[in-house]
């Protein structure tokens, strides 16, 4: 990973899910390989849990889990030089105008980085809007920073804040074609994902699909790669886990079929041939050259995401696989979609040095304020308990009036949190989706 000099040491990250940890850490190693990492992860729904965490294998010089209100605490003691916000939209937008609040009138403050965590193929003025009065912006791709500067410039925002880069995490050894010599089966992975498709009968099909491929293919090795166990929590709400579905599958699945997690690095390693319907895991394998195939199973659809790869010549149905295709990523597409750029971070550490090294940075300014958001903006600070100015609402919730628990009273709040986590996600994923199906009886 390059290094330059920088006057970056100190990195703060808050995500609100394992991939949003993910991504935003190793922007951090991107911009400051050498600089102290801390993360804060959001309390909520997809807080990560420590299995989560490990697999992900990224360490951090600290780690603590927080309320937006905490950070914004933390952050008033200006303790760091670079703020990754590596949250949803509306988090973004409600940490920016907490932190313009806390950092009012400082000589010096951190520099704010933002972005997306994969591919953007919906919300694409919603998120943007909402990510706007960050310092920089990330775009993953050409592709994405003129979509993203000229949505900007549309709403009279400034653009200036949008940065090309890449995904962080494009990595790993390029692929070496499949050598029946090597002594392992031809791998193929089926990269799920946790809300595409969102239906029974869609995911269902997908796993059906992949199972008839290792049927008719008893010499090869099928791989269904999950993003998260049972009662866990990512990015997105897992109605259907396709584990559970796996396990009604009559007859059972075949033997050279497995459900797989871990690290997707470390599964790819093994691959050659990546199929999704619209994973960034798509991404990942197109850096190495691993052949990909963006199913159109289910329709070339924007709610599937799979429209985003028209063009990579990549889209391929599960029956032209069961064929033997083996479908190559476009050269062209891929430079245009931030694969295959050499160097693609060095724009971002230049903005950020440039930066963090200036005597004052402006005041942060969000597009969305009381005058051009009325209707829209309170609810988004309302949901981490801020009012319409950014500050803590309520009395006694200011960052100086906070009174700090003792170390008992720590401990019950987190037995207490644990145990309400724990019924939240069994509400979310076992009564939640019956009351659903009642209501289209």
């Amino acid at each position: 990973m390059p290094t330059s000099a920088t006057p970056v040491s100190r990195i703060t990250v808050l995500a609100d899910s394992d991939t949003r940890w993910k991504w935003g850490a190793l922007t951090g190693r991107r911009i400051a390989a050498d600089a102290r990492l801390d993360a804060r992860l959001l309390r909520g729904r997809a807080t990560p849990t420590p299995r989560q965490l490990a697999e992900l294998g990224i360490a951090a010089d600290s780690l603590r889990e927080i309320t937006a209100e905490e950070f914004l605490r933390e952050a008033d003691r200006g303790t760091c030089d670079v703020v990754i916000l590596a949250c949803v939209g509306g988090t973004v937008q409600a940490m920016l105008h907490g932190l313009a609040r806390a950092w009012r009138g400082l000589e010096r403050r951190p520099v704010v980085v933002t972005g997306y965590v994969g591919v953007v193929y919906e919300k694409l003025a919603d998120g943007l809007l909402l990510r706007h009065g960050a310092d920089v912006v990330l775009a993953n791709s050409r592709h994405d920073a003129q979509r993203f500067r000229h949505t900007y410039a549309g709403v009279g925002a400034d653009p200036s804040s949008v940065v090309e880069s890449a995904l962080p995490f494009l990595d790993g050894a390029p692929y070496e074609p499949y050598d029946p010599a090597c002594g392992r089966p031809f791998t193929v992975t089926f990269a799920a994902q946790p809300s595409v498709p969102d239906s029974r009968a869609d995911r269902t099909y997908l796993l059906e699909r992949a199972a008839l491929h290792a049927e008719r293919h008893s010499d090869r090795q099928v791989l269904v790669k999950l993003r998260s166990k049972l009662g866990e929590h990512t990015t997105h709400i897992e109605e259907f886990p396709y584990t559970r579905l796996a396990r009604r599958r009559p007859g059972g699945l075949p033997p050279n079929l497995s459900l797989v997690y871990g690290h997707m690095g470390e599964v790819l390693d093994r691959t050659d041939l990546l199929v999704t319907v619209s994973s960034t895991a798509a991404i990942e394998a197109m850096h190495r050259s691993i052949p990909t195939a963006v199913l159109t199973d289910l329709g070339v659809r924007e709610p599937l995401g799979n429209h985003h790869f028209l063009g990579s010549g990549c889209l391929a149905s599960w029956d032209m696989l069961d064929e033997g295709t083996l479908p190559r990523a476009d050269a062209d597409w891929l430079r245009d979609h931030g694969v295959a750029v050499p160097d693609p971070f060095r724009a971002t550490r230049e903005r950020v040095t440039e930066l963090a090294s200036a005597d004052r940075l402006p005041p942060l300014t969000p597009y969305y304020t009381p005058r051009t958001a009325t209707g829209y903006l309170p609810g988004i600070l309302g949901r981490h308990h801020l009012d319409a100015k950014g500050e803590p609402a309520g009395p006694g919730s200011g960052p100086h009036r906070v009174r700090e628990p003792g170390r008992a009273e720590r401990a019950a709040r987190a037995a207490l949190r644990d145990t309400a986590r724990a019924a939240y996600r069994h509400g979310v994923q076992r009564i939640a989706p019956v009351i659903r199906r009642m209501g289209d009886l």
